[in-house]
């Protein structure tokens, strides 16, 4: 299961889990844990394949991660913490709390992933193409099909990535019944606005907050804003 990477210990706090995204770590977050190491009890993990706990025997699938994170909650002894989940992190956190709803106090999704995108002509296209292609060439000469990330990964990511990009929680995300802060850069290109909309009509009564001038680590190009607004959530 991850390990913890980084644990800031205060007496008497509400817990604060982080949740980092896909070719991420815990470390994503080092603008975020001197601003609320304050306010909360800050746990942060690698999940399985980052990080420093890069050792996965087998392709994970997103009940895999999930499993992960709920036996370092309950190993911790972390009761109810709040969340903030970033990218892939997003997807685990939304599926966790399908399966156990009241896991978590309060959820801060950032650029979330998990929604099934929208279906464009280009997209379209380029899927027609490669799977004419991938019967009549060989594997090696669709390597331009692949982004630079996934052929980066080792075999065994590459096998669980498959697993988890094609696993839609849109129906998921509509069970969620705790307060939920979605908050993403509005020149985010892997996570595009309409999904943060999206996210906010799925889950209800959540809060949108749309950062100008940020991108899909809008916590970075922003973080004294995004420190605010989802500190200002957290405690209300």
């Amino acid at each position: 299961m991850g390990k913890v990477v980084n644990q800031f210990s205060t007496e008497d706090k509400k817990a604060l889990l982080f949740l980092h995204g896909y070719l991420a770590d815990s470390n994503s977050f080092a603008y975020q844990y001197p601003a609320f190491k304050d306010s909360f009890e800050i746990f942060a993990l690698d999940l399985k394949g980052f990080g420093k706990n890069t050792d996965m025997t087998y392709p994970y699938s997103l009940d895999d991660y999930v499993d992960d994170v709920y036996s370092f909650i309950k190993e911790k002894g972390i009761q109810k913490p709040c969340v903030i989940a970033h990218s892939f992190g997003g997807r685990v956190a939304i599926k966790l709390l399908s399966r156990y709803p009241d896991l978590f106090s309060k959820l801060v999704l950032t650029g979330s992933a998990g929604l099934k995108p929208k279906k464009t002509i280009k997209k379209t296209l380029k899927k027609a193409v490669f799977n004419t292609l991938k019967v009549l060439v060989k594997k090696e000469r669709l390597k331009g099909f692949y982004s630079k990330d996934y052929q980066n990964l080792s075999p065994v990511m590459k096998q669980s990535f498959i697993k988890v990009v094609n696993e839609h929680l849109d129906d998921r995300a509509k069970d969620i019944k705790i307060p939920t802060l979605i908050i993403n850069g509005k020149n985010d290109k892997e996570t595009p606005p309409y999904m943060a909309k999206r996210l906010n009509r799925l889950i209800e009564g959540s809060k949108i907050i749309m950062l100008e001038d940020a991108g899909h680590f809008c916590f970075i190009d922003k973080k004294f804003k995004f420190n605010t607004e989802v500190k200002e959530f957290l405690l209300s």
